[in-house]
């Protein structure tokens, strides 16, 4: 049996607080979470239809936190991984550098050691009956000899240099490993709350699962209303260039499926959708919803033009796209797909543009969407078979 619940998002008071506020504070970067999931309430424990959406919104946005912390920590490594193939190319060349030095400054000792030094060659110069042909000859022997104090110096040099890489390499490396070990225990974190929400979800009765979704409804829907009551979406304002094709983008992966850490092209999560999104436009952003945040140029709800990102909950932990007339493309989270819904369907943080100095298009038309675009729940989870 499908199991489907929804979570209430956003209140009509949030929405008032945001059209008076336009302008939000940056919250503190986020601290990674604790490892240990939080507990599934006990099957059947006495509660109303709000308590349970309360316990089920903490384990789901505990998840989503670990999750981007997640991402995070594969960003980072996936750059130490090519910091590190950069520097083992480069320590190899130093060290065939230094093989060729080495190979030069052995001849050099030959040299000396058989009595073809410089300085004897030069005191031959000096004997010879013709003394402008020694003096032009002396310059023949400088040169030499500032050619042989260069392999020497080159030789010094590869062997500081190769010093150094090395140093860097086993710095990027000890610190891959590092990354590594905590990639590992974030993807256990995520894996341990989403197995919370799953243990919950079961313990609940179709009545139950009902009332859940009613009330996120209701809850969405009268915050969307107020969102729009109080102006702020009451302006039309087409994309920039990029902002369309970034739209044009989102919509088109419409119906796939959420899955967390993913990047497209098959299956996305929140961050991964509106970074691709933007990447198919032409701009690179940041990977994650806090970084996204963090980074990026924050414009007032009030301001919103297609193509920005809307960004949500206290910790910056989940990101949309918005694509026109109150609506975002978003990736809600395990098994509700890809979707179109209210921009209140989450508490919202605030806004955030990928092009501030990017003109807007002259006109903008909103990209036909799919007939099942809006299905189902904007927050929808779906538990495992009974």
């Amino acid at each position: 049996m499908s199991l489907r619940f929804a979570r209430t998002l956003c209140t009509a008071a949030l929405a008032a607080v945001v059209a008076a506020s336009p302008a939000v504070a940056e919250p503190s970067r986020p601290s990674a979470p604790d490892p240990s999931p939080a507990p599934a309430p006990a099957a059947g424990a006495p509660q109303g239809v709000a308590g349970l959406l309360r316990q089920l919104q903490t384990l789901y946005q505990g998840a989503e936190e670990a999750g981007e912390l997640y991402n995070g920590t594969a960003e980072e490594l996936r750059k130490r991984t090519a910091e590190a193939a950069k520097l083992s190319r480069e320590t190899t060349g130093a060290r065939a550098a230094l093989n060729s030095g080495r190979r030069a400054a052995g001849r050099l000792a030959r040299d000396q050691y058989q009595g073809r030094t410089d300085f004897s060659v030069y005191l031959r110069l000096l004997l010879a009956d013709d003394p402008s042909q020694a003096l032009e000859q002396g310059h023949v022997v400088e040169r030499l000899q500032a050619g042989r104090a260069a392999v020497v110096d080159r030789l010094t040099g590869a062997e500081r240099h190769a010093e150094v890489l090395a140093a860097r390499s086993r710095a990027v490396l000890d610190r891959q490993r590092i990354l590594a070990a905590r990639q590992k225990k974030q993807r256990d974190t995520v894996r341990s709350r989403l197995a919370g929400i799953e243990s919950m979800l079961a313990s609940l009765s179709k009545e139950q699962l009902a009332a859940l979704e009613a009330l996120e409804r209701k809850n969405v829907g009268e915050a969307q209303k107020a969102l729009t009551a109080s102006g702020a979406l009451s302006s039309v304002r087409p994309p920039s260039p990029g902002g369309g094709e970034a739209v044009r983008y989102a919509v088109g992966q419409i119906g796939k499926p959420y899955v967390w850490g993913a990047g497209g092209p098959e299956s996305y999560d929140c961050s991964g959708l509106t970074s691709q999104a933007w990447s198919a436009a032409g701009r690179a952003i940041p990977r994650t919803s806090q970084e996204q945040w963090r980074q990026l140029q924050k414009v007032p709800v009030a301001s919103l033009r297609p193509g920005d990102l809307v960004v949500y909950f206290p910790k910056a932990t989940h990101v949309a796209l918005y694509i026109g007339d109150g609506l975002v493309v978003q990736a809600p989270r395990p098994g509700a797909p890809v979707k179109v819904s209210p921009l209140a369907s989450n508490p919202l943080l605030g806004a955030v543009r990928p092009d501030p100095d990017d003109a807007p298009l002259s006109a903008y038309t909103l990209p036909e969407l799919p007939d099942d675009a809006t299905a189902g729940a904007d927050t929808g989870y779906d538990a495992p078979e009974a």
